[in-house]
């Protein structure tokens, strides 16, 4: 009688993984809530992006890298750098506040964007950009 009970609260419990039709549920996709601007100094530019629902940590990376390299295009420069970003979540909604330099020519570093290849990429996968 027990293992009866426990089979049919697993079945419930696979039950609601589906929709009606009998397909898995998806997963929302991310929800993109905007990025402020500001130009620290010169080549230096902080972006704040913040998102809902994400798949993983990465998407807010993912997000904020897509933003300085198009703003690096806006600025006519090709490249961007990554300096740091830093991250938080308020209420189940994620915050980043990332730093990159921009400039006319591939920077020195680990962390480098070619802003031409980035925004394709970004605009391929659905992320917005500034």
């Amino acid at each position: 009688m027990i293992r009866a009970a426990i089979i049919s609260l697993t079945g419930l419990a696979l039950m609601a993984c589906t929709d009606v039709s009998g397909d898995e549920v998806s997963r929302a996709a991310p929800d993109y809530l905007g990025v402020d601007t500001s130009l620290l100094d010169g080549d230096l530019v902080q972006f704040h992006v913040t998102m809902d629902q994400l798949g993983a940590p990465e998407d807010l990376n993912d997000y904020a890298d897509c933003a300085a390299a198009q703003y690096a295009l806006i600025r006519g420069y090709g490249f961007a750098r990554h300096v740091r970003t830093k991250t938080k979540q308020e209420s189940g909604i994620w915050k980043a506040d990332a730093v990159y330099t921009i400039s006319p020519a591939l920077p020195r570093g680990l962390r480098t964007l070619d802003a031409q290849v980035v925004v394709q990429d970004c605009k391929a996968n659905g992320i917005p950009t500034v």
